[in-house]
């Protein structure tokens, strides 16, 4: 088996590449994600897969960071415009954009692979030292750009779905394909467990190109200390008057803010393992001559553990209550995202190093690496572990043009194929 999933996963290149391409230049921000989400339902239905979108993928009442509907309109147009089926799209009106897709194949375990698809709000530099804009292939889509690779893990994760469907009278049991919108920001996955993404999932695997594996031929088998994450919106609300002739009648947003701001990054840290906290933005008032009636702010606490992360999170919002009622202003408090910890399972660790031993791609095999930031693939895991399952996160290495996040970031596509091999391989010895 092994050698057919490397002879096919070599001749599928082409269309990887090809793939990668066309989502890189078409990028779709959290939840706006419907060309993606539609191009990847299409295909997988084509290779017999069950699939599921909209509601049944996500549960609209888990959803974190949603954009306003009328963006949403627009976005769904867009992706019909682009080449999407307005059908599939229509079924994932407000958003929904998740896609699970199951192929039964018969008596056994339940294995699913977790692939994000969200791109960046970031502009794509358009210098023709950029390999994409040279090739004509950044993005036309302006404020959105995959700078984190998850076009090639869509591309990767169409490559697995056509092999196993190849392979399915050799296998026993259930290859379940999770496609995640809105992992920057850790929005999808916690709406897509409550829509029963995970639920009977014995092994689970993720994975990401790059990030702390920035080599071509470089291969992390396991990741660990994903950090938690709660994310917030906070809004004040006072009331105007005039800074010099009465500026008793005012009640001051700006300072509640600039109040809790400081404060929140006075929260004690954590004895029992590393804790984060950031207010990353803050907007307040209309002019140099009156008392600011309004503030936003954006923020974020991180933690070790998901125990930690909620101890930041809970001193958080004692912290905004507290600024609000210090100047005797409203205030409005929006989770907009949030995911779990997470650890590798030491079996699942085991198999992908002995299955990435056997391929001639991989030089430089390293057993574990701490991730010390944020995931959302750590939900999914952390669940499929609280219900007796195991699983593990990968890292493949590939040479990047810069890093991730940024307007120059693309990667080497020579890691497409071996990533396809890799993935297939390893859910094909859980169901052989």
């Amino acid at each position: 088996m092994q050698a057919i999933i490397k002879q096919a996963a070599k001749k599928l290149e082409p269309q990887l590449i090809e793939w990668r391409r066309d989502f890189h230049r078409h990028p779709e921000t959290g939840w706006t994600e419907f060309r993606t989400a539609g191009k990847v339902a299409a295909r997988l239905q084509e290779l017999g897969y069950t699939v599921k979108i909209g509601p049944e993928a996500v549960t609209a009442a888990d959803m974190m960071g949603v954009p306003p509907a009328d963006q949403l309109a627009r976005h769904m147009e867009r992706a019909v415009a682009q080449g999407a089926d307005a059908a599939l799209i229509k079924g994932m009106t407000g958003g929904l954009t998740g896609v699970v897709a199951d192929l039964i194949c018969g008596e056994g375990p339940t294995v699913a692979v977790r692939f994000d698809m969200d791109a960046n709000d970031i502009d794509e530099v358009q210098d023709l030292s950029h390999l994409p804009r040279r090739e004509g292939f950044a993005s036309v889509n302006p404020g959105a750009m995959h700078a984190c690779g998850h076009d090639g893990h869509v591309a990767i994760g169409l490559g697995v779905a056509e092999i196993l469907a190849g392979l399915k009278s050799q296998l026993r049991g259930s290859v379940r394909l999770i496609f995640e919108p809105g992992e920057e920001g850790s929005r999808g996955a916690r709406a897509m467990v409550s829509a029963g993404a995970v639920t009977g999932v014995d092994y689970i695997l993720g994975g990401h190109i790059g990030f702390q594996a920035q080599k071509t031929g470089q291969l992390i088998c396991a990741t660990g200390k994903f950090l938690a994450t709660t994310k917030y919106d906070v809004t004040y609300t006072g009331r105007p008057a005039h800074a010099g002739a009465a500026p008793e009648e005012g009640r001051n947003a700006l300072l509640a803010a600039a109040t809790a701001a400081l404060n929140l990054h006075a929260i004690s840290r954590h004895g029992q393992g590393a804790t984060r906290i950031t207010v990353g933005m803050l907007v307040a008032g209309q002019g140099r001559n009156i008392i600011p009636a309004n503030a936003l702010y954006k923020m974020e606490t991180r933690g070790e553990t998901s125990e930690i992360d909620e101890y930041m999170a809970a001193e958080a919002r004692r912290i905004i209550v507290a600024a609000a009622q210090m100047y005797g202003v409203e205030y409005d408090m929006i989770q907009v995202g949030g995911t779990k910890s997470g650890e590798s399972s030491p079996d699942m660790r085991d198999r992908v190093r002995q299955i990435a031993a056997g391929m001639d791609f991989f030089e430089d095999i390293v057993d574990y690496a701490a991730f010390g930031a944020t995931e959302d693939y750590s939900h999914f895991m952390s669940v499929v572990q609280q219900n007796g399952g195991s699983g593990t996160y990968f890292m493949i290495g590939a040479d990047l043009a810069a890093g991730h996040h940024n307007n120059h970031f693309d990667f080497d596509e020579a890691v497409l194929a071996p990533g396809v091999e890799l993935t297939a391989l390893a859910v094909a010895e859980l169901l052989r």
